[in-house]
C-alpha cells in the first residue's frame, strides 16, 4: 500500500522537547498544543515519504493504563490511534513499562500485513532494531525522526541511526509550533484577587507570646530566644501567605482574628474533601450552605454530554483550569442567582457539597497522587484558587457601574 505511517513514542518525542527547550526532561516543564502537533506530524510525514498518512499512533505511559486528559484529547483527533503502556514509580522516578514491545508488535504488523509503503518512527530506543529491521525484509522504507538534542549530541541509539533508510532531525524552530516551555515562577497559577474578609483575617495580630519564664526558672536546655522564635517562625509563615491561606494558616490566626465576621473565639474552618470540618463549640454548616445545588443537579443529560465532550477536547487538566471550568458551569446553570451571592459571601469555604463536587471533577483529569488516591494538597489548593477566581470575576462584573 502506498501509504505512510507514524508511530511516536511520546516518552521520548516530548522528553526530548522538554531538554531542549526547558533544560531538563521532565513533561512537566511544558506545555504542549497536541493539535497542531499532531498537524504537524502529518504535514511532514507526507511530505518527507511522499505518500498519504494512514495513521498515527501515539504510545506512550500511564499509571494503571488509564487514559490521562492528553490521551483522551488525543484519541478522538482524526487519523490518531492511542496505545497505552504501563507507567510505574521505581526509586522515585517514573517508568514506562511494555511502550517499547507495542510500538515493536505494532511496527511488525503493519509490515508483514503490507499495510503502508513507509513508516515513520519517532523515537530513540534501540529496543526497536529488531523491529525496524524487520520491517526492512517486508519491503518497508523505515524513516527515523530525532528530536534536536540540548546539547547537541545524540539522544538516540547508534545502532538504530545506522539502520534507517531516511533520517530527519525535528529542530527547535519546528517543535516550537507546538511545544512551549512553561514560566517558572514557583507557582501553578496566578492567585486570585485578595478579598477583604480574607485581608482582615490576615493583618489581625497574632496573639501574644506568653511571657518567658526567668532565666533561674528556665530549664537549661531551652535557650532564652526559643519561644520568640517560635512566634516570629508563626508571623514568617502569615504573611508568607499568599491568595487563598492554607487551613493552618487560618488555625494560626482564629485567636487573633477579630473582625465583626470572625470574633476572636471563632473556629475558622476549611471545606474539604472529608466535609465541612467541626470543632466542638463551633456552628454547624449554615443551612444556605446546605442548600447550596450541586452542578449535578444543575446539569441536563444533554449538558452533560457537551461537558464530557469539552471536558476530552478542550480542558488540559491543569489544576486552576479545572476549578475554573467547573465554577464557570456551576454559575452559568444557576436558576436563583441569590446563591451565586452567598456563596461568595462565605469565602474562602466552600460548601461541602459543591467542594466534594469539585473534587471528584478534578480527579478525573489524572490529578489524583496514585501512592493513596488523594489529590496533592497543592493541586487542591489551586483546584480552589482557580474556582473561587471564576467566582471573583462574575460578581466583580455583576457590581460593576455600567458604562457609557
Amino acid at each position: 500500500m502506498d501509504r505512510c505511517v507514524v508511530l511516536v513514542d511520546a516518552g521520548y518525542l516530548l522528553g526530548a522537547a522538554a531538554s531542549l527547550l526547558a533544560g531538563e526532561p521532565s513533561r512537566s516543564r511544558i506545555t504542549v498544543d497536541h493539535s497542531a502537533l499532531v498537524q504537524g506530524l502529518r504535514e511532514q510525514a507526507e511530505t518527507d515519504t511522499e505518500r498519504p498518512l494512514l495513521r498515527i499512533y501515539w504510545f506512550d505511559g500511564a499509571p494503571d493504563r488509564v487514559p490521562q486528559p492528553e490521551h483522551r484529547r488525543l484519541r478522538v483527533m482524526p487519523r490518531v490511534t492511542v496505545r497505552l503502556g504501563a507507567l510505574t514509580r521505581s526509586d522515585g522516578r517514573w517508568a514506562q513499562k511494555g511502550v517499547d514491545a507495542a510500538m515493536h508488535a505494532e511496527l511488525t504488523e503493519l509490515a508483514r500485513n503490507r499495510a503502508c509503503s513507509d513508516v515513520v518512527l519517532v523515537t530513540g530506543d534501540g529496543d526497536l532494531l529488531p523491529g525496524m529491521m524487520a520491517a526492512k525484509e517486508h519491503g518497508v522504507a523505515v524513516h527515523l525522526w530525532a528530536v534536536q538534542a540540548a546539547d547537541g549530541d545524540y539522544n538516540q541509539s547508534e545502532d538504530l541511526v545506522a539502520e534507517a533508510d531516511e533520517r530527519r532531525v525535528l529542530d527547535r524552530t519546528w517543535i516550537t509550533k507546538a511545544v512551549r516551555a512553561k514560566e517558572t515562577g514557583g507557582v501553578c497559577a496566578p492567585p486570585p484577587v485578595p478579598r477583604p474578609e480574607i485581608a482582615a483575617i490576615l493583618s489581625a495580630p497574632l496573639p501574644d507570646a506568653p511571657p518567658l519564664a526567668p532565666a533561674a526558672e528556665r530549664p537549661p536546655d531551652e535557650p532564652e530566644h526559643t519561644a520568640a522564635r517560635a512566634a516570629d517562625a508563626a508571623q514568617e509563615r502569615v504573611a508568607a501567605a499568599k491568595g487563598v491561606p492554607t487551613p493552618k494558616d487560618l488555625a494560626e490566626l482564629r485567636a487573633g482574628a477579630q473582625t465583626p465576621h470572625h470574633p476572636a473565639n471563632a473556629t475558622l474552618r476549611w471545606s474539604s474533601d472529608k466535609g465541612w470540618v467541626e470543632r466542638p463549640g463551633s456552628a454547624p454548616e449554615p443551612p444556605e450552605a446546605a442548600a447550596m445545588p450541586t452542578l449535578a443537579q444543575l446539569t441536563t443529560a444533554e449538558q452533560r454530554w457537551a461537558d464530557r465532550e469539552e471536558d476530552i477536547t478542550t480542558v488540559g487538566g491543569d489544576p486552576y483550569e479545572v476549578g475554573q471550568v467547573f465554577a464557570r458551569r456551576w454559575m452559568a446553570r444557576l436558576g436563583d442567582q441569590g446563591h451565586l451571592q452567598r456563596l461568595s459571601g462565605m469565602y474562602p469555604r466552600i460548601p461541602h457539597r459543591v467542594d466534594g463536587e469539585l473534587l471528584r471533577y478534578a480527579a478525573r483529569f489524572g490529578l489524583l497522587a496514585h501512592k493513596d488516591d488523594q489529590i496533592d494538597e497543592h493541586d487542591r489548593y489551586a483546584i480552589r484558587a482557580g474556582f473561587w477566581r471564576e467566582i471573583d470575576v462574575r460578581t466583580a462584573a455583576e457590581h460593576a457601574p455600567a458604562g457609557d
